[in-house]
């Protein structure tokens, strides 16, 4: 078995796993750890936890110690030169005429790197930019390209719901989000209703996606033909939530329909017992022959 601690560096941001190193360490704890990107300052986001060792096929950096508060004031004032490196690189950007957004600035815990987080609708030159801020700044540049989900999860803000957006409160990982998916649910298709404000179509959009999956898989669809506890009818509309479904049954008027429950209908022509949607969406869950696929990405 191998014991690892899981450390995330910004808030709902991706946990990485770290080596604990001997050390008991409890969610919460700031911990000073090395990365591929240098020494870093993170928060115990799982605490000593045992695990298979065939769950990691490198070995994990061990963790080099729980942050003092001489770490934390370094952490203090690296924030403070973020704000000011941010500033410069703004203007130097102007200066270089380049087309790009400047998101964010961030060093890395021992100041030997300070990269910036920036958003551009194509791919942009910035060697000389680089070469000029690495005259100002007196040390290594980084320019990270970024998307523009990852630049609302940085900045943060509230959505149309009326709460912090998911993606900077407690979504570490975006989900794929389809248009698949809005349609399933019966949403309005106008881009404004269904998406957020990044642009991209709202992640909250896969919450319940499994459950309308099931619920589509087990009712009658508009236009199959269904027979009722008063006949034989054509279902006209349909409730996922609720399950009930309108049915125009044989001889109504036209416009005419009623309302029955999805368990008091079955699905006409099969002359089979178990031809209730509902019953076969159990049948087959139980054989195993059918799984609910991932949406389109």
């Amino acid at each position: 078995m191998l014991e690892i601690i899981g450390v995330r560096f910004r808030s709902a941001g991706r946990v990485y796993y770290f080596d604990p190193g001997g050390m008991i360490l409890k969610k919460g704890d700031r911990v000073i750890v090395e990365t591929s990107r240098g020494v870093e300052c993170g928060d115990v986001a799982i605490p000593n936890k045992k695990i298979s060792e065939q769950e990691f096929s490198q070995p994990l950096k061990p963790a080099i110690r729980i942050a003092t508060e001489k770490d934390l004031e370094q952490i203090r004032a690296n924030n403070e030169r973020e704000a000011s490196a941010l500033k410069i690189c703004a203007e130097k950007v102007r200066e270089h005429g380049l087309d790009m957004k400047l998101i964010d600035a961030e060093y890395t815990f021992d100041k030997n790197k300070i990269i910036f987080y920036f958003t551009a609708d194509g791919r942009v030159d910035f060697r000389d930019l680089v070469k000029d801020l690495a005259s100002v700044l007196k040390t290594r540049i980084e320019l990270r390209q970024i998307g523009v989900r990852d630049e609302a999860k940085t900045l943060g803000g509230i959505g149309i719901c009326g709460r912090p957006f998911c993606c900077a409160t407690f979504l570490d990982e975006f989900q794929p989000v389809s248009i698949k998916m809005a349609k399933e649910q019966g949403l309005s298709l106008n881009p404004s209703k269904i998406s957020g404000t990044c642009g991209r179509l709202m992640c909250c959009l896969k919450y319940e996606q499994e459950a309308y999956e099931d619920l589509i898989r087990t009712t009658p669809k508009v236009g199959q033909t269904v027979i009722t506890p008063n006949g034989e009818g054509v279902v006209t509309e349909v409730s996922l939530i609720s399950g009930n479904l309108k049915i125009r049954l044989a001889g109504d008027a036209p416009g005419a329909s009623e309302t029955f429950h999805k368990s008091k209908v079955k699905l006409a022509g099969s002359g089979r017992k178990d031809h209730h949607p509902a019953e076969r969406g159990k049948e087959r869950t139980k054989s195993g022959k059918s799984k609910t696929t991932d949406a389109e990405r």
